[in-house]
């Protein structure tokens, strides 16, 4: 497996994937409409443009993403997906590593996830400590998370 920055002709491919991954999110908050369900191919291809977006490849296959934005000495990673026959295999952890690795200006990386996402533990086990809960409807409390570039 490979992980290397995205290019636009990826968008495609990452939306998919995206959206591939983020069916059970949405089931566990009875929502179809989460962000990333809804974004378009236009707003995935922007954000490759302009945010840190890598790729995880295997077998010329993207298997994994996540972006990173930086937001003065902050990076703020969003859409970690990994294709659903691929998850619990560690590309996640690679993933996220990686991004910690290309944003080398970042003080910090700051998150958000759904209360009930399975991502939680990854997130805890590579460094990332809960700022609050913002809670956005009656199924649906957001979880942020914060890794100070300390953390090895």
């Amino acid at each position: 497996m490979l992980i290397e920055r995205a290019v636009v002709a990826d968008a495609g491919e990452i939306l998919t994937l995206q959206r591939a991954a983020y069916v059970t999110e949405a089931q566990l908050y009875g929502d179809p409409f989460i962000a990333p369900l809804v974004e378009s191919a236009e707003q995935v291809r922007k954000a490759v443009e302009s945010a840190t977006v890598l790729k995880a490849v295997d077998g010329g296959r993207i298997v994994g993403a996540v972006r990173g934005q930086l937001s003065g000495t902050t990076c703020l990673v969003g859409r970690l997906v990994i294709a659903p026959d691929r998850q619990g295999e560690g590309l996640g952890t690679a993933l996220l590593a990686a991004l910690h690795e290309q944003v080398p200006q970042a003080t910090a990386f700051d998150l958000f996830t759904g209360h009930l996402s399975m991502s939680l533990r990854l997130y805890h086990k590579l460094g990332y400590r809960e700022t609050h809960r913002e809670r956005m409807d009656d199924h649906l409390t957001l979880v942020h998370l914060r890794r100070p570039v300390s953390v090895p």
